[in-house]
């Protein structure tokens, strides 16, 4: 019997429709484990009312379960060098504590960080914290003006610190904000006609959040961990220069090793690379979490035995167990860009710091290009997630293949023309942009000992870009997460998108009428 043609829109045009094509298992020789299971035409007998399946039965991993195992050891042996580190270096600090002081001022220290810049970092962690959360809740409370919002904020404070940079004769630092805010307002002013089509989707993924699953404690607890691991970071970086860094310092005779400046730039590379890849992990574990729950969403809230049970945590468990060594590749990628990019910030801060303008917008412009690269992957690995949360696939064929068939659907160009991902960057942007000026002011301001030449300027502003830019991402995982796991839905079988969810089919025709081409079906 020849199955019936689907109808696209909104149901009140019957004019829009093109022919049937086959099915998904006709058209790809690999699809997705289980493809159907338990939601599908073909697949089991609909669930006995109060006996609703679990995320893993209506996820069913076929082997091998473990995937990348390699990474993930790996990442285990980094984080056991890091925790090493940390308790060699915060021993140092213990022990000489009086001489770096005991708060802001008071400290002997000349050569290196002192407990001056700790509390610098407990007052960056702590707007980190406010303001990633106030942002949150704009996304909550205010979806609709939500990129408006954002795109407004990052220009005018773009602009307003390029205006404070001029006023203090920061001329080179002046001069790439401006760039920098020149470069936002074109890039929102392209944004408008898009907006509409993001705002559909970003209300979809706040709406699935507050009925379905515990998204939002996710959110909570991930960024909570990671406020928590900040801080630690924070004491570790300042420890290492108090423990190792060559001068009058007290702490070169306590507990293990000599002082060298070569100690120093090492483990700075050492701990910042661990502090990156554990971030993105926590981020990265965040995002297969919540996917479970979209995905459980957009498969099975349509059937008659709802949502699986346990979604959250059957996905959790996943994430940390069979996915835990391909969560761990992933974010591996990320936080090798992502020393390459902190580097070429802190020389364009030196640069800027010592006047030379070309230097600066060249280290500028570096940046820029392996922001480029950074977005790439990132942008590749949160699709990945997606399928390895439902289906637990290697890191590297998840992401070949549903790249592969992102493209074949038709749905990249929807995922192109949604603004989600590029606003909640540029928040969060905004919220780094915000901590590192906070670490400037705060610097000029105390004027600590050690910084008398502003020689370590540079470094504290950089670290403090890093600490706001990854805790506003990821509280904001959750949200981002939704929209790009209903792509990767779509893609895998858009059929659903249009049976089971007519109500958001109808709404995305509506501000998107380029859809019903887009979506190869």
């Amino acid at each position: 019997m020849e199955e019936p043609k689907p109808t696209y829109g909104n149901g009140n045009n019957p004019q829009h429709q093109q022919p049937y094509q086959q099915p998904y298992e006709q058209q790809y020789q690999q699809p997705p484990p289980n493809y159907g299971q338990n939601f599908g035409q073909n697949g089991p007998a609909p669930p006995i009312p109060g006996n609703k399946p679990t995320f893993e039965q209506s996820f069913k991993l076929e082997g091998p379960k473990w995937n990348d195992v390699w990474a993930g050891i790996l990442f285990l042996i980094t984080f056991a060098g890091y925790v090493a580190v940390s308790g060699i270096v915060l021993q140092g600090y213990a022990s000489t504590k009086g001489y770096n002081g005991g708060s802001i001022y008071g400290g002997n220290n000349t050569f290196g960080l002192s407990t001056n810049t700790l509390v610098l970092f407990a007052f960056v962690l702590v707007v980190a914290l406010v303001l990633s959360l106030a942002y949150f809740f704009l996304a909550r409370a205010f979806t609709k003006q939500f990129i408006w919002i954002t795109g407004i904020l990052h220009i005018v404070f773009g602009i307003g610190t390029a205006i404070v940079y001029f006023a203090r004769h920061y001329y080179s630092a002046a001069i790439v904000f401006l760039v920098f805010s020149i470069f936002s307002i074109i890039c929102f002013v392209s944004w408008i006609p898009r907006i509409p089509f993001s705002v559909v989707m970003l209300q979809t993924s706040i709406d699935v959040a507050r009925k379905h699953g515990h998204v939002f404690l996710v959110s909570l607890i991930g960024g909570v961990v990671s406020i928590a691991f900040a801080a630690w970071f924070s004491a570790t970086l300042v420890g290492v220069y108090v423990k190792y860094m060559p001068g009058n310092n007290p702490a070169c005779t306590e507990g293990a090793g000599n002082c060298s400046s070569a100690k120093v730039i090492g483990l700075t590379v050492f701990i910042t690379f661990a502090g990156y890849w554990i971030t993105e992990w926590i981020k990265n574990t965040m995002h297969t979490t919540v996917a479970g729950v979209y995905g459980s969403w957009y498969f099975c809230a349509g059937k008659p035995g709802g949502m699986p049970k346990g979604s959250t945590r059957g996905a959790f468990r996943r994430a940390t167990t069979y996915s835990f060594g391909s969560i761990s590749l992933g974010s591996l990628l990320v936080a090798l860009i992502n020393m390459l990019r902190q580097a070429a910030s802190i020389a364009q801060r030196q640069e800027a710091a010592e006047g030379n303008i070309v230097g600066s917008i060249l280290f500028c412009i570096l940046g820029c290009f392996i922001g480029i690269l950074d977005w790439a992957v990132q942008f590749l690995n949160r699709y990945a997630f997606s399928y390895i949360a439902l289906y637990g696939k290697a890191y590297i064929p998840a992401a070949k293949d549903t790249w592969g068939l992102i493209k074949n659907r038709g749905i990249d160009a929807l995922i192109n023309d949604c603004l989600i991902g590029p606003v909640l960057t540029m928040g969060s942007a905004f919220v780094a942009y915000l901590c590192s000026f906070l670490a400037y002011l705060y610097l000029d301001f105390t004027k600590p000992a050690y910084n008398q030449d502003n020689k370590y300027t540079p470094v504290v502003m950089a670290f403090a870009f890093l600490i706001g830019l990854q805790s506003c991402n990821i509280f904001m995982t959750p949200i981002s997460s939704g929209v790009d796991t209903i792509f990767v839905a779509a893609a895998w079988d858009p059929q659903v998108l249009m049976r089971d969810h007519p109500d958001l089919w109808a709404k995305i025709v509506s501000v998107y009428p380029q859809v019903q081409q887009a979506v190869h079906v």
